[in-house]
């Protein structure tokens, strides 16, 4: 396999549980969280931290889990409890979380290459293939829950949750901490393929976030059998894949945000397109049933 592919096929991977963690804001609360661009790199700053203390790196990483989904938690705190908009409530805590991230380890890039990390117990692929693989098939059970039913009614219709009694802020809070916390374990993962961490890692980590579960929701308009989790997981390793061949076929790496952009432009106008010329044809269709008095056929 060329190797740069490899890498993108590895990178794709973490970043389908970014878009994971993102996806459960973006799409199923619909709330515009740009908090994770603190939470990215807080997770790999908490890694390091704790790998330098010599706690064994599986632990470490899900230490990095846990603290991100606090990072959740104070979005949401500030959200649902002090009534400041989603959008700032963010943007204060990713604002919050730079400071943060360099108070942590004291500096602002830390080498890890001296430490143990979670890819020593197999190749990087398939360790990254596992772990996506257990956490779709755990966020795939959550939402079979009524717990999770009530998390994706909050974000459908949150009267009618309030009518069933129950407190929709909850859900939010729940939901906030736990994409966040997904958002922290990718930025961990990614610290310790690279074997560095840097205070910058998490800028505009939204941007691919979002075109991962566009590009997915382009392929899902395609093939509706596929559910959201994933439709984000072919969404990053798609997103991934085209850089690394923008890459190699010349492009330099300080003109992937450019790269990224235009994904992101050109998936949107295709849903956008697809959209209008669903509906162009169930008008049609219509007319066509009104005038004929004929069954309207299948999409």
């Amino acid at each position: 396999m060329n190797a740069l592919i490899k890498t993108s096929l590895e990178q794709g991977l973490i970043f389908s549980i970014l878009a994971m963690g993102v996806l459960i804001t973006y799409k199923i609360l619909n709330i515009a969280d740009l908090s994770v661009e603190g939470t990215f790199p807080f997770g790999a700053f908490i890694f390091a931290k704790f790998i330098s203390m010599g706690i064994d790196p599986i632990i470490s990483t899900l230490l990095a889990f846990f603290f991100g989904t606090l990072a959740g938690l104070l979005t949401a705190i500030l959200f649902t409890k002090l009534k400041i908009k989603p959008l700032l409530s963010g943007i204060l805590t990713m604002t919050l979380l730079y400071s943060v991230n360099l108070k942590i380890n004291g500096k602002a890039n830390i080498p890890l290459f001296s430490y143990s990390s979670i890819y020593d117990i197999g190749s990087t692929l398939s360790v990254l293939i596992i772990i996506t693989i257990i956490i779709k098939i755990i966020l795939d059970e959550f939402f079979k829950t009524e717990m999770g039913y009530l998390l994706i009614a909050t974000g459908d219709n949150e009267a009618l949750v309030k009518s069933l009694g129950k407190n929709s802020n909850s859900y939010k809070i729940l939901g906030l901490m736990l994409a966040n916390g997904l958002v922290a374990l990718s930025g961990a993962l990614m610290a310790q393929m690279q074997g560095f961490v840097d205070i910058t890692m998490g800028s505009s980590i939204i941007v691919v976030a979002l075109a991962s579960i566009i590009i997915g929701d382009a392929l899902g308009k395609r093939i509706n059998k596929i559910n959201n989790t994933t439709r984000a997981i072919l969404g990053a390793l798609i997103y991934k894949v085209i850089g690394g061949i923008a890459i190699d076929l010349g492009l330099e790496p300080s003109d992937l945000k450019a790269v990224s952009a235009i994904i992101v432009i050109a998936f949107l106008s295709y849903n956008n397109f697809f959209a209008h010329l669903l509906n162009y044809k169930k008008i049609k269709g219509g007319k066509n049933y009104a005038d004929n008095k004929r069954p309207i056929k299948e999409l």
